[in-house]
């Protein structure tokens, strides 16, 4: 005689539970096994062998039967270590998922004997889990039937095992004969269906009424106001009235999955009306299913081969034309839906938005919206990646339309699912507060009449429902404001519990007979996850973990939002969603974890380099026009206006004659229409935007690294400014080209105006980027070891102005008067106007550009060529020693001074004398002393504006303390 089954004994909540983690696990391992194998690289070398060939070949022959004895297995047992230790991970994985595989058929075993009614509108948890399990299941044996080498790998295993330990593993037998059954798995999966979809299908039929509604087209959700806020201003403040609120936000993607692969594995139901009517929706709203991230099924082609196995069991010919037409229609309509849709809620989001931070405290009533817009957002992000990396046939012959699946203005939405994420976390104590008074307010008010309600109710539900109203009707405000930690997991998996107790065909109460008590209770549940699992439900709903798998697509999309002007400010999501990449990873595959971490991080580095690139490149743009413009304010330009005054008055006469005159500084700014956008116009915009996307958030958290979008900025800007200030020399050392000082400083400041302007675009301190950078150019070398402007002046003032000086005696000439070095006008013409280099003023913007300390430096430079030419004169004193004291002794005998005189005036083989060579030495000694006078003059004019009275504190101690040699930098005037 059998016992009747204990409804709480068979433990269905906590099962489906358990088996639904451990199946999303068993597919990420399949996953990597078939990634790694699909891969020359990764996979296992030996399994490429030549000498391996003919063992894989015999076990094969006749798998998964094989000869232990044979010869061809020999090269096995030469490597039975390395084969084993290889193909540990891969063989006890498949081992894995023949466990799963036991416990899943036993549990849905379970659940028939149970006789339990599926509805996903009233036990949501039970039916979803259930529904979730099959799926799961059917993709991993999918996905086991595409693993390459399989067959190999546990054949080699085994054979390595045998000859290792003497004996095959015990699991072999089965497993082989798992892969010979699941060669064609929906087939066999279908045949396993049949006891079992007595109870599928009712969970299956429940969705006709849930999901069309969350299928709706664009225009329809316009129609209906959906997801708006402002549509009815009265009810602004109300909750949302629905009656299956967690089918609601459910994935469309999920429920699209269930439909297919449920009705695929109960084909004979595809005829009645409600099946048909979700059979023909799900395959006309897509041609791309999701298996495994981005392992996906070309949905219609592998129904049509499923159909076309079964036909010897009376399948008929017309549902594979039927799947054909379903496809056609996919093909043709299915793109442009999605890309209306994916329109439409960038608009809605837009709003939510914009309306959720102006008035924060709506979260708390339209909550919901925020997980259904998310929900309804990454759903379509996941539809259009795996439809753009997987096309169609081209045997279809249908022409598909690319602006349907390159959406320029993605990136918007993706920053709106963001940006509201950011909202209900900042906002999350509002939510809180709202809903810990609702769950204590109303629904333990409600659920309490409910409860009282029911005609019968047996001891073990009764317990768990009143423990649900001690529970709730227990809260306060105060736990809220104290921060208190709510967790309500306990109350989820208790109704959890009761949904499957009550939903036993034998059970003393009935759910489905109560649908108004199963409506409120997952109205509560809702509520509770809004108080202690905000987190939790917002990864649910607004994951895009899915783009580390497309990550070319994800690089083309950012690259894509880089050239156009109006998507810069939505750039900043990009290295946000690599934060989401590590919430794709799970605990039982945690090999994985390293690879999908430093991916991310790898990821946000770029775009964020990538973005403080282009950010720099629009300030270089702007900084070069400013230049331009400041260039054209210099006193040298008010020549051309001056000449065109005079030519005008001589032609006064000359009625006819028109001069064209110059262009005005001043005259682009004068506008004739605001419409017309100027290039300038266009370069603030772009900097304004980027601007914005980089001050978007403090940080971006990726893998426990912390990015900094600001510093990332800050650090390009310096690079860039470094470089720049040496560019903005146009130091061209072959041709001896050199900007002038007064240039270059009129140059920098405008540069510098331009990035002090920034800080009104974006939180940034712009005086520590100069006071990094600047100092440097005062040095012989930067940070980098590239030369500074300190050093390629000095190098052109020695080397350059002052070598031409000493060259051209008598062309190029110092005046005190003037305070500078002069060209004298000669035959030949002067080489260059000297003056406009190196007279007080071009010295003084050098001292303002290089400052003391590298003025400093080219004082040290000038006092070596000093020294190097004292030394030299040394030299000669030595050399000519004799005469020159036979010279100081004979002042009395003219005959003799003559001829000594003579003596030193001698060339020597066409080189000058040691008289001309001393005089030569001599002036050069001159020159450089005058060029370093007048250097420090400069230096201390600049110095006497700058740090006035400190000036007056050194020139005071000057004149009380005698100069000495070291006191070279000050030299006090004769007056002072």
């Amino acid at each position: 005689m059998s016992r009747a089954m204990i409804p709480s004994q068979q433990k269905l909540a906590e099962k489906l539970t358990i088996l639904n983690d451990r199946g999303i696990g068993m597919l990420t391992r399949i996953y990597n096994i078939k990634k790694m194998l699909g891969n020359n690289e990764n996979k296992p070398s030996f399994l490429s062998d030549k000498t391996m060939e003919s063992a894989i070949k015999s076990i094969l022959k006749k798998f998964p039967q094989y000869d232990i004895k044979q010869g061809q297995l020999n090269v096995v047992n030469t490597m039975k270590s390395e084969v084993t230790k290889s193909l540990s991970l891969y063989y006890y994985t498949f081992v894995d998922i023949l466990d799963f595989k036991d416990h899943v058929v036993d549990l849905l075993t379970t659940i028939d004997a149970c006789q339990v009614h599926m509805d996903i509108t009233s036990n949501f948890d039970l039916t979803r889990n259930y529904l979730d399990l099959i799926s799961t299941y059917v993709s991993i044996m999918i996905l086991v039937s595409k693993v390459e080498d399989r067959k190999t790998v546990l054949g080699l295993f085994n054979v390595a095992h045998e000859f290792l330990h003497g004996k095959g593993d015990h699991a072999y037998p089965r497993l082989g004969q798992m892969f010979l059954d699941y060669d064609m798995p929906m087939k066999k999966l279908s045949e396993e269906f049949v006891p079992h979809s007595r109870f599928l299908m009712p969970a299956l039929l429940s969705l006709h009424d849930v999901y069309p509604r969350r299928n709706l087209p664009a225009e329809q959700m316009r129609n209906h106001q959906f997801l708006s806020l402002l549509s009815e201003p009265s009810k602004m403040s109300t909750v949302p009235n629905t009656d299956m609120i967690q089918c609601e936000y459910h994935s469309l993607d999920v429920m699209e999955r269930w439909i297919i692969f449920g009705l695929m594995l109960c084909y004979q139901h595809v005829s009645e009306a409600k099946a048909w009517d979700l059979w023909k929706t799900a395959l006309s709203s897509a041609y791309i299913i999701q298996l495994c991230r981005d392992e996906v099924l070309h949905i219609h082609s592998y129904v049509v081969n499923f159909f076309d196995s079964l036909k010897g069991h009376n399948i008929q010919h017309k549902r594979v034309t039927e799947v054909k037409e379903l496809q056609t229609l996919a093909l043709q309509t299915a793109p442009a839906v999605h890309r209306e849709r994916r329109k439409f809620l960038r608009t809605m989001l837009r709003e939510l938005s914009l309306v959720f931070s102006d008035q924060p405290g709506l979260l708390g009533p339209k909550g919901m919206f925020v997980v259904q817009g998310l929900s309804m957002a990454r759903d379509e992000i996941h539809w259009l990646l795996r439809h753009v990396v997987n096309p169609p046939s081209k045997r279809h012959n249908i022409k598909l339309s690319q602006e349907d699946f390159y959406d320029r203005q993605l990136p918007e939405l993706l920053f709106y699912m963001e940006e509201l994420k950011g909202l209900v976390k900042k906002y999350n104590q509002v939510i809180q507060r709202y809903y810990v008074q609702y769950l204590m307010g109303y629904d333990a008010v409600y659920l309490n009449q409910l409860i009282q309600n029911l005609a019968m109710c047996p001891e073990d539900e009764s317990v768990i429902l009143s423990s649900f109203y001690n529970t709730i009707s227990a809260l306060s405000v105060k736990q809220v404001e104290e921060n208190e930690l709510f967790d309500f997991r306990g109350l989820r998996l208790d109704w959890f519990r009761l949904q499957s107790y009550t939903s036993m065909s034998k059970a003393g109460l009935i759910l489905k007979d109560h649908r108004d008590l199963a409506r409120h209770l997952n109205t509560v549940i809702f509520h509770t996850k809004m108080v202690d699992a905000l987190d939790e439900l917002l990864n649910e709903t607004g994951d895009l973990s899915i783009y580390c798998f497309y990550t070319n697509l994800f690089e083309h999309q950012f690259k894509q939002c880089m050239e156009f002007p109006a998507q810069h400010r939505f750039s900043i999501i990009f290295p946000m969603i690599c934060g989401h990449f590590m919430n794709a990873t799970h605990p039982l595959c945690p090999e994985e974890r390293h690879s999908i971490g430093t991916t991310s991080v790898q990821y946000a580095h770029w775009f964020l380099r990538e973005m403080s690139e282009e950010v720099n490149q629009v300030i270089t743009a702007i900084c070069e026009e400013q230049c331009m413009l400041s260039y054209k304010l210099l006193p040298k330009h008010s020549a051309a206006t001056i000449l065109n005054t005079v030519q005008r008055k001589k032609n006064k006469e000359k009625k006819n004659r028109e001069i064209k005159e110059p262009e005005k500084p001043g005259q682009e700014s004068i506008r004739k229409n605001r419409e017309n956008f100027t290039r300038m116009d266009k370069l603030h915009m772009a900097l304004t935007e980027l601007c914005y996307a980089l001050n978007y958030c403090n940080i971006i958290t990726v893998w426990e690294h912390g990015f900094v979008p600001r510093e990332f900025f800050l650090q390009h800007l310096e690079t860039r400014f470094n470089k720049a200030l040496v560019g903005m020399m146009m130091y061209n050392p072959e041709t001896s080209e050199i900007a002038k000082p007064s240039e270059l400083l009129n140059g920098v400041r405008a540069y510098m105006n331009v990035l002090q302007s920034i800080e009104n675009y974006v939180h940034i301190d712009i005086a520590r980027v100069f006071n990094n950078v600047l100092p440097q150019q005062t040095q012989a070398t930067d940070s980098t070891g590239e030369k500074t402007i300190t050093s390629n002046y000095t190098n052109w003032y020695l080397e350059v102005l002052l070598r031409r000086v000493t060259i051209n005696i008598g062309q190029i000439v110092y005046s005190p008067s003037q305070k500078a070095f002069v060209s004298v006008a000669s035959d030949g013409g002067a080489p260059f106007a000297a003056e406009e280099y190196a007279d007080l003023t071009e010295l003084r913007a050098l001292a303002e550009l290089i400052g003391p300390y590298g003025m400093k430096y080219m004082g040290e430079r000038l006092m070596l060529n000093i020294a190097s030419q004292v030394d030299e004169l040394k030299k000669l004193v030595v050399i000519n020693k004799d005469v020159l004291n036979k010279l100081r002794t004979s002042f009395d005998n003219p005959d003799t001074m003559r001829e000594l005189s003579r003596k030193l005036q001698t060339s020597h083989k066409n080189a000058p004398s040691d008289v001309d060579i001393v005089l030569m030495r001599m002036t050069m000694v001159g020159v450089l002393l005058a060029f370093r006078g007048l250097a420090q003059e400069a230096l201390r004019d600049v110095l006497g504006d700058r740090i006035p009275f400190l000036m007056g504190s050194v020139k005071d101690l000057h004149h009380y303390v005698p100069n000495t040699k070291d006191a070279m930098w000050y030299q006090p005037r004769r007056s002072d």
